[in-house]
């Protein structure tokens, strides 16, 4: 039966890959083998019978479940000599009759009367090996709480007496997602950790209002470090129980879709959180029952365990959290967390990924490319109109390519490389330097094949240690100048450029886009989660809302801006159509495409406003502006007449528009009816 997913040579030639991009072709026949590897893998899961949806089922066997007669608990520990489920109802004993049984295949099973367990209990394993015993919460739980006082963590039986009634279908999927980057805990205005049910009631209104169409949550699945930003995942099956219950989740993302939002999930399978106590680390006494033993299954820079994806068991546990998210919580996609550190066995440290060789050699885990390829056709099994979205660095050819093209499945890519530009040149260079055909091209140097998700900032730049792009523009002013009524120049500079870089990466974006919480009106400071350093300060960890309410602030005329911008976006459907240039002058810094029936036109110059400026344009007709970046509500001067109409002029070639350019600001014209 397998012997006609081997290689033929013939079909070398046919790759779909290799027929878009003439450079893959040396490498036809790797592509080719890792295409073929992910078909055997699958076939073991399906025996070509089933699909991957139908048999991906661990977190509906292993965990606790409630059966017609009371409750069955499993567990997979191998290496186990005898594992007790303990907690409220043996009065946090370890005795005899909670001893599970040993059922073959490293299955450990106990069934319990419905008088043992009730909503709310805690409870915990105790796991004995050859070499020594220990606690352990269990691999699939899906309710994780820790004490207040002890900071100890346990699992907690969940069984509420009514379950959560669905009442929104999901939207369509957008055809390009607008993407609000958002973590629940630091969303409040308050020194604290907020909640779900706040974020459905305070946070989700303004995403709407703005004008995105995705949230995309970080940090839901557990993890005990707070500060770990989410990427420290201890209990893969478990919503953070910090931010409150998995019903006010579910209710939170049932209210999203009312609006007409989907719910991205920042999904965490590149790694585990070190702890043994909480996480699946020598889980069974041994370090290598979901990772890699030894130094490879460490990353040594993130400090966690790195899982063996050649591992059956391992895929089949990755997989069954993904059926998990999608069906219990409806999630309407993923943002797959450090790809790059999955598929390099280096890890991408340090790495300038400057040829396509580096793709196809020994430094490659492709075990890591085929656990991806079948988590997209599961996905896509599952929910046909789900997103998903790879976070890697390298620009692997093919990640956001479809498994039937023989590509590795994801809608998008993002596009990490455009953060790190505006950082670079905003820190090195000096304005008159700007160039603008190298902004053209970073924002649109990618496979057209391929879709990417742009963003001029995540939360990456948000952290301690690094700056927001507002902070790098406007720096300690912000502290005293943010005032309408208080001029100043720097600050001036920081609003207009803060604007153009938002622009030009959103109307050049081939996919969709993305902010992250809070940058849309350059919040302020940075982020910092409460620890020994600051005192458990809340401080830093928190959303300052209402300065983006107060009209008096320049951080208002920002918020106002990013919801204009979206606004024509949507309106026009701009993101459909290619950008067209139309000019692109570097020493006047000016640059002006077309897309969808829309001129845009940046003039980056800090100094020069250009009157009757000539911009070549595809047609003829009369333009109006229908966003302009200079407007006072935007914090700019209203140089210009927004009224005014703009007609064509032609010459023997082309056709022409003269504009009035204000130095720092930004047009978007549209023809008439």
């Amino acid at each position: 039966m397998l012997e006609r997913f081997f290689i033929n040579p013939m079909a070398l030639n046919s790759s779909k890959l290799v027929k878009k991009d003439s450079l893959l072709k040396p490498f036809a026949r790797i592509l080719k083998r890792r295409y073929e590897k992910s078909i055997l893998c699958e076939l073991e899961f399906t025996n070509g019978e089933k699909k991957l949806k139908d048999v991906v089922n661990q977190h509906l066997y292993y965990g606790l479940h409630r059966t017609e007669t009371g409750w069955i608990f499993r567990e997979k520990a191998p290496n186990a000599k005898s594992i007790y489920i303990y907690g409220d109802f043996s009065y946090w004993e370890i005795k005899p009759e909670f001893a599970l049984n040993k059922i073959g295949n490293g299955d450990w099973e106990i069934e319990l009367p419905f008088s043992f367990l009730k909503h709310g209990d805690l409870y915990k394993l105790w796991m004995v090996w050859h070499t020594g015993a220990d606690e352990r919460l269990p691999s699939h739980v899906r309710r994780v709480v820790q004490d207040d006082k002890t900071k100890i963590f346990s699992a907690q039986v969940w069984d509420p007496p009514t379950a959560y009634t669905w009442k929104y279908e999901a939207p369509s999927r957008p055809t390009h997602p607008l993407i609000y980057e958002a973590h629940i805990g630091m969303s409040s205005e308050e020194e604290k950790i907020s909640t779900y049910w706040e974020f459905k009631e305070y946070i989700l209104p303004r995403i709407k209002k703005l004008g995105y169409n995705a949230v995309q949550l970080m940090a839901i699945q557990e993890h005990p470090y707070y500060g770990s930003f989410g990427y420290q995942v201890s209990n893969f099956f478990a919503p953070s129980s910090r931010f409150g219950t998995p019903e006010e989740l579910k209710e939170l993302i049932d209210t999203a879709h009312s609006m007409g939002i989907i719910v991205i999930l920042d999904i965490v399978h590149s790694h585990a959180v070190l702890n043994v106590k909480e996480g699946l680390s020598q889980f069974d006494g041994t370090d290598h029952l979901y990772f890699h033993q030894g130094e490879k299954g460490y990353h040594p820079i993130w400090q966690s365990r790195c899982f063996n994806y050649g591992k059956r068991e391992v895929l089949a546990f990755l997989l069954s959290n993904i059926k998990y998210w999608i069906e219990e919580f409806h999630f309407d996609g993923f943002r797959f967390d450090g790809i790059t550190s999955m598929i390099y066995w280096d890890h991408g440290i340090g790495v300038d990924f400057l040829n396509y060789e580096q793709y196809f050699n020994e430094n490659v885990d492709e075990d890591a490319i085929v656990y991806l390829t079948l988590a997209n056709k599961l996905i896509k099994q599952l929910n046909k109109e789900a997103i998903t979205i790879a976070e890697d660095v390298s620009g692997m050819p093919g990640m956001a390519a479809p498994t039937k093209d023989e590509g590795i499945g994801f809608d998008y890519r993002m596009s990490m490389g455009i953060a790190d530009f505006w950082t670079k040149i905003i820190k090195t260079k000096k304005d008159e330097e700007w160039h603008v055909g190298d902004i053209f091209f970073k924002m649109t140097d990618k496979r057209n094949e391929e879709l990417t998700i742009n963003y001029a900032e995540s939360h990456d730049q948000a952290m301690v240690g690094d700056k927001t792009i507002i902070f790098q523009l406007i720096d300690k002013e912000m502290y005293h100048a943010m005032s309408i009524f208080t001029p100043n120049l720097q600050v001036d500079r920081g609003i207009a450029l803060h604007k153009l870089i938002r622009l030009v990466t959103l109307s050049l974006a081939s996919g969709g886009y993305l902010n992250f919480m809070g940058n849309e009106f350059g919040h302020p400071e940075w982020i910092d989660f409460p620890r020994e350093g600051n005192n458990w300060s809340y401080q830093y960890a928190r959303r300052q809302w209402h300065l983006a309410d107060d009209n008096t602030l320049r951080y208002h005329q920002l918020y106002l801006f990013d919801e204009a911008m979206l606004h024509i976006i949507k309106r026009y459907d701009i993101l459909k159509g290619r950008p067209q240039i139309c000019w692109q002058h570097i020493s006047d810094q000016v640059l002006a495409f077309y897309r969808q029936n829309t001129l845009f036109v940046f003039n980056f110059n800090p100094k020069q406003s250009f009157v009757d400026y000539s911009i070549s344009i595809p047609e003829e007709g009369e333009f109006k502006i229908v966003l302009n970046s200079d407007l006072a509500k935007f914090g700019g001067f209203s140089n210009m007449d927004n009224k005014m109409t703009y007609a064509t002029f032609a010459d023997h070639q082309s056709n022409y528009l003269k504009l009035y350019l204000p130095a720092r600001t930004a047009l978007a014209l549209r023809k008439k009816k």
